[in-house]
């Protein structure tokens, strides 16, 4: 089952809920946009089409891996106190149930208990960036939980068991924030962290060799609790990462949003 290249792996920011589909503060009309362009090029520098996207996303825990292995999912509006617009949005992508059993394999190979769901909604974290990157949704798509017990090691690890779908012809995008404490987003508290916790990570991803001791103690890094007092929304990087291992990653979107340092990775 090889394909002709080797996709990368990717850590997007997928931004806050609904963001990119709804109007922006009066006091900052720009806020989204760089990161909507961001969204909307990224399958432009891929070396190929996806077969598929697996989405790894901050808005699904499960205490042992999940694969979502449905044929239609619906969405799952998992935000709250936005515009009625906003919970009528649309994602019609098929899903990919066979290479969710392929990742399955993969998974069980590398000591995992998984399981397989199909009833639930693609949430926020997978539909509102899609919308944006693949519109066409032509592209099949499914996702993988994070896990419940938050442990860094493990979600490299998992990121490992994932890395042949990569020569499958299967991009693996990791969703999530790389700044990620609500609240402190909204005021000047914070910003001095997010770019000392910014400027450690864009560090810690580019050295192969040394990235993952340094993610696995990711807490210890410079504002990096201020940053994420829960380290769900940067754990899908762990996943990324994971799959590219012996890979460099480079820093592939840097932005500022109320005054937080955010950027988004690529790796291979």
């Amino acid at each position: 089952m090889a394909a002709e290249v080797l996709m990368p792996t990717l850590y997007i920011p997928h931004g806050g809920g609904p963001c990119f589909f709804m109007d922006p503060p009066p006091a900052a009309p720009l806020l989204w946009d760089r990161m909507a362009a961001y969204l909307r090029a990224l399958t432009d520098g891929l070396p190929a089409t996806p077969k598929a996207i697996l989405v790894v996303s901050a808005h699904w825990e499960t205490s042992r891996p999940a694969v979502h292995a449905g044929v239609r999912p619906g969405l799952l509006f998992d935000y709250y106190g936005f515009p009625e617009h906003t919970f009528r949005l649309t994602y019609a992508a098929p899903g990919a149930p066979d290479l969710a059993v392929r990742t399955a394999e993969l998974l069980a190979g590398a000591g995992f208990t998984t399981d397989l769901e199909t009833e639930r909604g693609w949430d926020h974290g997978v539909f509102i960036p899609l919308l944006l990157a693949a519109p066409e949704a032509t592209i099949p798509v499914f996702e993988i939980s994070i896990l419940e017990s938050l442990d860094p090691a493990a979600h490299l690890a998992l990121g490992r068991a994932l890395a042949p779908l990569r020569a499958e012809g299967v991009l693996i995008i990791g969703s999530g924030l790389s700044y990620h404490n609500l609240r402190t987003f909204f005021g000047p508290a914070g910003d001095a962290d997010s770019e000392r916790f910014d400027a450690w990570l864009t560090g810690a991803v580019a050295d192969p060799d040394r990235r993952d001791a340094a993610l696995t103690a990711w807490s210890a890094a410079p504002g990096a609790r201020a940053c994420h007092p829960r380290e769900e929304h940067l754990l899908p990087l762990m996943v990324a990462a994971g799959a590219a291992a012996g890979e460099a990653g480079v820093r592939d979107y840097s932005d500022h949003i109320m005054g937080k340092a955010v950027s988004g990775y690529r790796f291979g």
